[in-house]
């Protein structure tokens, strides 16, 4: 059973609030840069970082880490390494951003790429959708939306940049292929 948790709409107004609050959390965006997560992540980075250039009138930076080489399951891959940060991190608050944390290891990975690309005063987690069932300690500073999860459960984050539409669905009980 599909059930559609955020339409275009709600997508919108949920990106709007978690960018005012990320400007709110670091008394504006003096020193803030934006990466976000490939593959789906980094559409939402850039979205929160428009948004929050907008409110400021000053441009937050946006960049994109590939994680695969950082990944502890993925060792024996040799992935093209596709991260793309035009800009500093060093003494800068890095917003890490990914669309769903689930387990925290994606986030984990990403914050060891940045790490070796420089020493950001502060990281800070943003994440479209939480669905819980952490394995590591790690939890995001600004959550679009917070749904229970069984671990058998699928959310799908749908973005425009890649299906053509923006919506998040949560399909119980791993029924996927409807919503492919």
């Amino acid at each position: 059973m599909a059930e559609v948790l955020l339409d275009s709409s709600a997508m919108k107004r949920t990106l709007s609030r978690m960018a005012h609050e990320i400007l709110d959390g670091n008394s504006g965006g003096q020193d803030l840069v934006v990466v976000g997560i490939l593959r789906r992540g980094y559409p939402v980075a850039k979205r929160l970082a428009f948004l929050m250039t907008q409110v400021e009138g000053a441009t937050i930076p946006c960049g994109k880490i590939d994680v695969r080489s950082f990944r502890d399951d993925l060792k024996d891959e040799a992935p093209t390494d596709e991260t793309e940060i035009p800009f500093q991190i060093n003494d800068r608050r890095v917003v890490l951003v990914d669309e769903v944390i689930f387990t925290g290891r994606t986030v984990r990975a990403a914050m060891e790429g940045i790490m070796r690309l420089g020493r950001p005063s502060h990281i800070q987690l943003a994440s479209l959708v939480d669905r819980g069932h952490r394995e590591l300690p790690i939890q995001a500073d600004y959550v679009g939306r917070k749904v229970e999860t069984q671990r058998e459960d699928h959310i799908f984050v749908k973005l425009s940049e890649f299906d053509g539409e923006d919506s998040v669905v949560l399909a119980r009980g791993g029924v996927v292929e409807s919503l492919k």
